[in-house]
């Protein structure tokens, strides 16, 4: 009985950690821009795909638009604003906080302070006498599948190799011809859908409002910290061990020690392994090599 929980618990938490972090990862790591309206995005996925579930499209069906919406709202703002920002680090700290309020406000005045929401499908199983949700669980299997969809995109597909000839070099790319303002703007385009796609899987599981995305920033922001620049290996590792802590402390003390482990781990991490587990493992890789 405590095992399942202990599972179940851990599945809850990797699928969220991985889903709300991976579009962060992606932006960050391939293009070195901190984008905090990176909860608004996920709120806009959610709005989107609550709009369509409640106008009688499908879920599966509602949740692909809310991607697609966002992945389109993303790349609009690539090419307005981001694109005046990248190699701006901190500038874009300031642009994307800007964004934020924006949206969030936007929001608020479009559609009030909460929106009817959709009841969370594919009902639950009974294991020793505990409830689960069953969509918490196939939460976990598309975020594993994500990840592998992740890997095959960067490192099986052209977009993947010239993506990493960008990311690592940008003006010896730039000088054999790949149009890296281009491949940027797909980057963040990626990076937004993923956003998307995150709240709009979990619409169905929370209140959607103005302030939906709150929830998903500071865990996201954790995650790629821990995991350090490269969205492929650190991704996985630091939801991997993120996940395992939250699940722990939250089954044993609640949420709100959940959440504080989070932040004792990074702070350990980021003293420790200045940068991130994925700096950590290329650096071994270099050093077998």
């Amino acid at each position: 009985m405590q095992f399942f929980n202990f599972l179940y618990q851990f599945m809850d938490s990797f699928a969220f950690l991985i889903l709300s972090a991976i579009g962060l990862a992606i932006i960050f790591g391939m293009m070195g821009i901190i984008n905090l309206a990176h909860g608004e995005f996920i709120m806009l996925g959610a709005y989107i795909t609550t709009i369509s579930a409640v106008a009688g499209v499908p879920l599966p069906l509602a949740i692909a638009i809310g991607t697609m919406g966002v992945a389109i709202f993303g790349y609009i703002v690539d090419r307005l604003i981001i694109c005046r920002l990248y190699g701006r680090t901190m500038d874009s700290v300031v642009a994307t906080w800007g964004i934020s309020m924006i949206m969030g406000q936007g929001i608020l005045i479009l559609f009030g302070p909460s929106l009817q929401g959709v009841s969370t499908p594919l009902g639950s199983i009974v294991i020793g006498g505990a409830s689960y949700s069953v969509y918490r669980i196939v939460l976990f299997f598309i975020a594993i599948f994500l990840l592998a969809f992740m890997y095959w995109l960067f490192m099986h597909t052209k977009f993947g190799l010239l993506s990493r000839a960008t990311m690592q070099k940008r003006e010896i790319a730039q000088s054999l011809g790949v149009n890296t303002n281009r491949m940027y703007s797909f980057t963040f385009m990626l990076g937004s859908a993923f956003a998307g796609l995150a709240g709009g899987l979990y619409a169905s599981t929370m209140a959607v409002s103005p302030n939906f995305g709150t929830g998903f920033l500071m865990p996201s922001f954790v995650t790629v910290i821990v995991g350090g620049a490269n969205p492929l290996i650190g991704t996985l590792l630091s939801g991997g061990l993120l996940g395992m802590v939250n699940s722990v402390l939250s089954g044993i003390w609640g949420t709100f020690y959940g959440r504080l482990g989070l932040l004792l781990v990074a702070i350990i991490v980021i003293r420790l392994i200045p940068s991130g587990f994925s700096g950590l493992v290329e650096k071994k890789m270099m050093r077998g090599l």
